[in-house]
């Protein structure tokens, strides 16, 4: 049986970095795979781009309202890849939950493997409604780890605006331009907090 898989983690834990191996490693076996991003995540346009420069070309660039099931299989047949093996999605957060039960169908009734690599919690600490419903599904997780400055464990996305960290605004704000993020560890996340005067975690 197929499984929805979830890998999250805080940005630069090499999330893009890790689909586009394992896109090369099923086509290295002759494995068809079909890429998905969120249209709402603007950053890449296309493709999928990690931090070390490695890039893939997004099959389905999928926006909010649209059936994610239904535009897979027409990406798939549009290709000629049949039998198709896996499905795999970049910035899963951005999915509506509706999308995500969409996804747990291809799995499940469609009998092809999704992997979906994205954010648990915005910048508010606050969990990604797509994400949500990724728990709520997933027959595996897996966290992938990266280091924050004081090289602890960094579990948070803070965001930065004009190089000033801020703690309100919309949830989803892409990086680029004079919005940017880093990650923290629980303790720098509320240090951060402190030196902002904004009220401890969300």
């Amino acid at each position: 049986m197929a499984k929805l898989h979830f890998k999250y983690g805080a940005m630069n834990s090499g999330k893009s970095d890790t689909l586009i191996k394992t896109a090369y490693n099923y086509a290295e076996r002759g494995l068809a795979t079909i890429t998905v991003k969120p249209a709402l995540d603007t950053k890449g346009e296309d493709w999928v781009v990690a931090r070390g420069g490695a890039k893939r070309k997004v099959d389905v660039l999928v926006a909010h309202g649209e059936d994610l099931r239904a535009r897979i299989h027409e990406a798939a047949d549009a290709q000629g890849l049949r039998p198709l093996h896996c499905v795999l999605v970049d910035e899963s957060q951005f999915l509506e939950p509706a999308q995500i039960d969409q996804l747990f169908l291809v799995a499940k009734q469609d009998g092809i493997s999704v992997i979906c690599y994205g954010l648990r919690t915005d910048f508010t600490t606050h969990v990604f409604p797509g994400s949500r419903r990724l728990f709520e599904l997933a027959d595996n997780f897996e966290k992938l780890p990266t280091m924050c400055r004081c090289g602890s464990q960094a579990e948070f996305n803070c965001r930065l605006a004009d190089g000033r960290h801020v703690f309100e605004g919309e949830q989803v704000a892409i990086d680029g331009g004079e919005i940017t993020y880093e990650s923290l560890c629980g303790a720098c996340f509320m240090d951060e907090q402190r030196k902002a005067g904004a009220r401890l975690l969300g």
